[in-house]
């Protein structure tokens, strides 16, 4: 009926205002048999044609429809690798950003350290040095500018 996936054939035939149901199917002599059934097993026959077409629509929607390259797998790629060039700058700047912060005071490079690679707030950094969090932002600022002059002198892009 829906397809010719399904071992079925179903089909209805009215006959004097009466309803008849009848399946076809091909047994294991590869002979096509009807049988009329009643209207309940029609009906769950029916149910499972319907099943099977869904799952093969769902299926042949989710298949690859276009040849998989390397190319459109990269193209795809959330996180695409990165060209050489990108990773030598990205490792560069990291240094720099590391030769910046151990010149920073032992006072704000911990806090820096703690707020951007720890992620902690102000409040809590605050709880574990026993200061207020205003103080943190102040001394967490003067070591983003201390970091951005050392930047700004030390590397040319």
């Amino acid at each position: 009926m829906f397809n010719d996936k399904s071992p079925y054939t179903i089909r209805i035939e009215v006959a004097d205002d009466v309803r008849h149901y009848f399946v076809s199917f091909i047994d294991g002599e590869n002979i096509c048999r009807e049988t009329e059934v009643s209207r309940s097993v029609f009906l769950e026959i029916y149910k499972s044609i319907k099943k099977i077409r869904n799952l093969t629509r769902s299926d042949e929607r989710h298949i690859e429809q276009s040849e998989l390259t390397e190319e459109t797998l990269y193209s795809r790629a959330m996180n695409p690798p990165q060209e050489v060039e990108e990773i030598v700058f990205d490792i560069e700047r990291g240094n720099v950003l590391r030769e910046a912060i151990n010149v920073l005071p032992e006072t704000q490079k911990r806090r820096f350290i703690l707020y951007y690679d720890f992620n902690l707030t102000f409040e809590q950094i605050g709880k574990l040095e026993g200061c207020t969090h205003p103080a943190v932002l102040k001394s967490i600022r003067a070591a983003e500018n201390k970091i951005k002059i050392f930047l700004e002198n030390k590397v040319t892009f």
